[in-house]
């Protein structure tokens, strides 16, 4: 055992234990919080595309939902909802004290 260790291979699982906690790590929460948000959508929800279209949630299925832009209502996958943009668009207005 104490061969093993003395070799090169100290530094080979220290590299991996790295890049466990540095990427794969943050990308499991990530992918977690999105399929969160995801399944806690509702109607009446303003949500944003990956591809950028700006909406409200008209209906919702298992994998689609429709959404009311201002073009129409266009179905889309429940995946290409941007999870961040949305986040952003929903955030409510804080309105600055003057002092």
């Amino acid at each position: 055992m104490q061969q093993l260790m003395n070799g090169p291979t100290l530094p080979l699982i220290l590299m991996f234990v790295a890049m466990y906690f540095l990427m794969f790590r943050p990308q499991m929460k990530r992918q977690k919080q999105e399929k969160n948000f995801i399944q806690s959508m509702k109607k009446g929800d303003k949500v944003v595309t990956k591809g950028g279209m700006h909406g409200r949630i008209l209906e919702l299925n298992d994998d689609t939902c429709v959404i009311e832009t201002l073009a129409g209502k266009i179905k889309f996958e429940r995946s290409a909802i941007s999870m961040e943009m949305s986040a952003k668009v929903n955030k409510p207005l804080v309105e600055k004290k003057e002092a």
